[in-house]
């Protein structure tokens, strides 16, 4: 899961996924609001989850432990 996470993020902000970790945060990375929307968007489709609050995902780790709860 954080390997398909990582590579949205790679693919929404040009960054290579090497260079993204699970300890990276989206300020490191940065991504401004726009950007992180269509992240988001991007993770909801892939997981076909919907995530109700972004107030709080700072990090790659953040994002992953949510997508992970909503799973469960």
């Amino acid at each position: 899961m954080q390997e398909k996470i990582i590579a949205i993020i790679a693919e929404k902000t040009d960054v290579p996924a090497e260079n993204i970790s699970i300890s990276s945060s989206f300020d490191d990375l940065k991504v401004d609001s726009l950007t992180m929307v269509e992240i988001m968007l991007a993770i909801e489709d892939e997981f076909d989850i919907t995530i109700d609050e972004a107030e709080g995902i700072e990090t790659i780790a953040d994002i992953t432990a949510y997508v992970e709860q909503k799973l469960d």
